[in-house]
């Protein structure tokens, strides 16, 4: 049983459902014909659920053909289809520009396009001794996130360096307050 049949069959026997319920109420005029439809309608439906075969692929376009495991449908018409991508026009169709324009290829990467905006942030940063480390959120504006790190300068717990790394889709170092040493133990 495919999931559409599956789905009107659900709707046969809820709409056959309710009519038991009228029954129960006694308030309802009955109209046994209505109700008779309304079963073989269901039993209709059941009967073709019954008959046909079960799909083999989860594919709504082939439910019933070969079969592909590393699919995500499992179909392996449509994965076949997918894997050849776009189809190419014939070498005799004409095109003025096919010198000037490079071969397009299809690519495993998704293009820019597909990909969400990047956003540009302010990352402020603190040196604990070893290595740089987020301090507070980043901010949407430069002077904001200066100013946040100007406030951490001047607090008495102030770290021994601070820097400000701008993030679009690489990431900056803008400006480094201080010097970052790195610990050193003694033994």
């Amino acid at each position: 049983m495919n999931h559409a049949q599956l789905i009107a069959l659900g709707r046969a026997l809820r709409v056959a459902g309710e009519h038991g319920q009228r029954l129960d109420d006694n308030a309802a005029a009955l109209n046994t014909e209505e109700i008779r439809q309304d079963l073989e309608r269901a039993f209709a439906l059941l009967e073709e659920a019954v008959s046909t075969p079960k799909p083999t692929t989860r594919c709504p376009e082939h439910p019933n053909g070969p079969v592909d495991p590393d699919a995500f449908d499992g179909c392996l018409l449509c994965e076949t289809r997918r894997r050849s991508g776009p189809l190419t026009p014939s070498p005799h169709s004409v095109d003025t520009d096919d010198e000037a324009s490079p071969k397009r290829t299809q690519s495993q990467h998704r293009i820019r396009a597909d990909q969400p905006q990047p956003r540009k942030r302010w990352i402020p940063e603190m040196w604990n001794g070893q290595s740089w480390q987020l301090c507070g959120t980043p901010r949407q504006s430069e002077r904001d996130a200066e100013q946040y790190l100007e406030q951490l300068r001047r607090s008495p717990d102030a770290a021994a360096a601070y820097r400000l790394v701008y993030a679009f889709t690489d990431h900056d170092v803008v400006r480094v307050w201080g010097a970052p040493t790195p610990y050193r133990v003694e033994l």
